[in-house]
């Protein structure tokens, strides 16, 4: 008998996060504020990162190569983030408090990596961090930024709000009143934020490899 071997992610960017099955009903009313301290270390962070970026494009752009250093940094600086993201803002699928750390926790229930490429191609990254990428900043605003028009009137004035925001708020009524995240939203959310950090790992010029145009939903890739 033939046993079914599991599937593993084989794709250069992983992103990781596994739902909490025993989510608290209300501690996501204040996880924001629990993440404060990383806010501020991350504050910081991002300020090197855009800076080693900026080093790292004129070192692929004459050497060809992204320095491993300041490569394995910056996917520190998205995996940081990604946990507190992941913790306390757009996806709120665990109640353990993120680490302070740049490094991989295979224990964490969100983790992220990226393949160091040996190679990256000179003269497009002149091009992919602005001029290839716009498709994908098109898409990833209007998941992030507000789509839908919340009040009305004969000007069609009020507040708008994103895709993402309204599939947490239907996440975070379920946890209110079933104690449970539903699986299809929790599907759903983890699909747009894997979306949004491929674009990043793109145009921070970590990889070639053109984002695909699709939603790879649930807790990890499967492809």
């Amino acid at each position: 008998m033939d046993l079914e071997k599991p599937v593993v992610p084989t794709g250069p960017i992983r992103v990781r996060g596994d739902l909490d099955p025993a989510l608290s009903r209300w501690l996501w009313l204040v996880k924001w504020l629990l993440a404060i301290p990383h806010y501020i270390v991350l504050v910081f962070l991002h300020i090197a990162y855009a800076v080693l970026t900026v080093v790292a494009f004129f070192a692929i752009l004459i050497t060809g190569k992204y320095p491993r250093a300041l490569f394995d940094f910056n996917v520190g600086v998205m995996r940081w983030g990604w946990r507190v993201t992941f913790y306390a803002l757009s996806v709120l699928g665990t109640d353990k408090y993120p680490p302070f750390s740049l490094q991989p926790d295979e224990e964490y229930p969100a983790d992220l990596s990226i393949d160091y490429p040996d190679t990256l191609h000179r003269g497009l990254v002149l091009v992919k961090w602005w001029l290839l990428a716009i498709p994908h900043y098109l898409i990833v605003g209007a998941v992030v930024s507000g789509g839908v028009l919340a009040g009305g009137g004969d000007d069609w004035g009020g507040a708008s709000i994103s895709l993402l925001s309204i599939l947490l708020i239907v996440a975070l009524i379920a946890l209110l009143f079933t104690a449970r995240y539903p699986q299809g939203v929790y599907d759903f959310v983890m699909g747009l934020n894997r979306w949004i950090i491929r674009v990043q790992a793109y145009a921070g010029l970590m990889r070639d490899e053109y984002p695909p145009f699709r939603l790879d939903q649930g807790a990890c890739e499967t492809d």
